[in-house]
């Protein structure tokens, strides 16, 4: 009993370390594991001037889960259950991983949302403030300080085709100079032909007269974005980089299509402007790359493949996985960045397109989520230069750095728990260091086989028949004689011997064999009966095995639950 409490205590420290490190201490490990880039330093110059730099940390794919996620019924315990604890994984990555590093700004590189155009403007109401309560930054805490940036993405406003199938009613005071339907995307061959526009829409437009659904009336799911997340195409700075944010979506749409036609017109001005300063492409659908492209030793997954649903005619694209090619070498002609960040894809990638004014570098950032199909979730950190230069020879540079793979963490749980209840099982009460039992066993085993080798050699023998001078009969046992040839029975008196010595011996045979039937019916009532006994003791104990392993378990879950129940509430509650 003593050593089962000394196993009990054993079993319970390793659980106690277990979740420690589970739901703490593994948050702490991209702290140790990834640091600030360092940027490119050219050797050659002398120059002394103090450079400062521009710390940012990048964010990909939340896709917080609603009732449109895993095919589960909405308000289900299952659902509920995955809601809560994704949610919980992406606070205490982005307030354990991410926010330690103290960045000066913080960019969400789209999919905030898992069915954003699909909720009605209460739950969309819901998923806001989730995703504020996870990703929210204090107004007057330590990090009041940190500026984010958002990009829109599918699972926010949808694509192309989502809009044409449900127009959203224009603002009052904008309008278009020209119809829609007169103007071309621009393509590298002709990128000037792109028709003027001015920033008015009356309500006498066309778009505003016509009629929608009733249930995307209500929503207005382009109008609800912008309003808590902002513009979908604008740019800012940050040090001596200018990051052009793109709304991808609408870049592969209708040519006729409002959005699609204002995208390209915020890009079109992007390329007129008069500046020296670095460009960030930053957009949620990666820009095209042939199938089964290279992506670097960081992708969990080796797939590359252009996948473009489109609508009917002019309705748009209903799915893409990646930018077609005459879209992403005209954005890459206009905008000619230094560095492409993008999303969507749920993994990581790194691809360098060639173009005529050099090669560029896109860097594609997997989910911080640990339900969207990627094992390894991932951030990314980008260092910027904050002063004009002449010594770097890159303004940027970037480090891919990954989080906890919750996935795993709870696959050693389970394991750890199974472990411990098979121990618990096979663990004998006094634990194995009682060797006084096992020796007896031992030589239990040893007496065992001792009796029933000599059983083996009675009957291997045979025996002899010896008469004395006084006429009595003796029987002496002898080895049992080896096969002959027939030449060797001609001898008569040992052959009268022999035959009177086997008469003997089969009435002895005779006289035992009805005996060994009366011991062999009694033994058999003996065995049942024995056998019945066991059994009922092999029961007993199994119970008896059983209670022991659910009272360790129960004193292990007093102390690790309330353990773990504290780490849950502490990192979710707001203090």
């Amino acid at each position: 009993m003593q050593s089962l409490s000394r196993l009990t205590l054993v079993l319970c420290c390793a659980w106690v370390l277990t979740i420690l490190y589970g739901e703490l201490i593994a948050y702490w490990v991209p702290l140790w594991t990834c640091s600030w880039p360092q940027l490119e330093e050219d050797l050659s110059s002398s120059s002394s001037i103090d450079r400062t730099e521009v710390k940012v940390a990048i964010v990909a794919d939340p896709q917080l889960m609603d009732r449109t996620s895993l095919s589960l019924a909405p308000k289900s315990l299952a659902l509920e259950t995955a809601k809560f604890y994704t949610d919980l994984y992406m606070r205490r990555s982005f307030r354990s991983s991410i926010l330690p590093f103290k960045p000066n700004l913080v960019i969400f590189l789209g999919d905030h949302f898992d069915g954003g155009p699909y909720l009605a403007d209460q739950e969309w109401k819901e998923s806001y403030n989730r995703f504020k309560h996870i990703f929210g930054l204090e107004a007057h805490g330590r990090y009041s300080d940190i500026q984010v940036y958002y990009l829109s993405g599918n699972h926010d406003i949808g694509y192309s085709n989502f809009h044409t199938q449900h127009p959203e009613l224009p603002e009052p005071g904008w309008t278009l100079s020209m119809p829609l339907s007169s103007w071309e995307i621009p393509t590298i061959i002709s990128h000037n032909s792109q028709p003027e526009y001015e920033p008015s829409f009356p309500q006498s437009s066309p778009l505003a007269t016509q009629g929608l659904p009733e249930p995307v009336a209500k929503m207005q799911v382009i109008q609800r974005y912008e309003k808590e997340f902002g513009a979908r195409n604008y740019r800012f700075s940050a040090g001596k980089l200018d990051f052009i944010v793109v709304d991808a979506q609408t870049l592969d749409g209708p040519k006729q299509g409002k959005e699609t036609f204002l995208s390209w017109q915020f890009i079109k001005n992007i390329s007129q402007a008069d500046t020296v300063t670095p460009r960030v492409l930053l957009t949620h659908i990666p820009l095209y790359r042939p199938n089964d492209s290279l992506c670097g030793p960081h992708r969990s997954s080796s797939i590359i493949n252009q996948r473009v649903s489109y609508a009917p005619p002019d309705q748009g694209i209903k799915y893409q996985n990646y930018l077609t090619k005459d879209t992403s070498d005209s954005l890459l002609h206009f905008i000619k960045p230094t560095l492409v960040l993008s999303g969507h894809d749920h993994d990581q990638c790194m691809v360098t397109h060639s173009t005529d004014f050099g090669s560029i570098v896109e860097h594609t950032l997997g989910t911080i989520s640990w339900q969207q199909g990627n094992l390894y979730p991932s951030f990314m950190l980008l260092t910027a230069r904050d002063s004009n230069t002449t010594g770097s020879t890159n303004p940027v540079s970037t480090n891919l750095c990954f989080l906890p793979m919750q996935t795993h963490i709870y696959i050693w749980y389970l394991f750890q728990f199974a472990f411990t209840l098979l121990l618990f099982f096979v663990w004998p009460t006094n634990g194995f260091t009682s060797f006084g039992r096992f020796a007896g066993f031992v030589s239990s085993v040893k007496s065992k086989w001792a009796t029933m080798k000599e059983k083996t050699d009675e009957e291997d023998c045979e025996y002899d028949t010896i008469w004395d001078s006084e006429g009595s009969m003796h029987l002496i046992r002898k080895n049992k004689p080896r096969p002959v040839a027939s030449l060797d029975v001609g001898v008569t008196g040992r052959g009268n011997a022999v035959l009177r010595s086997s008469a003997k011996k089969q009435t002895t045979h005779e006289q035992d064999a009805s005996i060994l039937v009366l011991e062999t019916n009694i033994d058999m009532n003996v065995d049942k009966s024995e056998k019945m006994r066991q059994s009922r003791s092999k029961i007993t104990r199994l119970v008896l095995r059983l209670i022991r392993v659910l009272r360790m378990v129960i004193i292990i879950a007093a102390v690790n639950v309330p353990l773990y129940m504290m780490l849950l509430f502490k990192d979710w509650i707001d203090r």
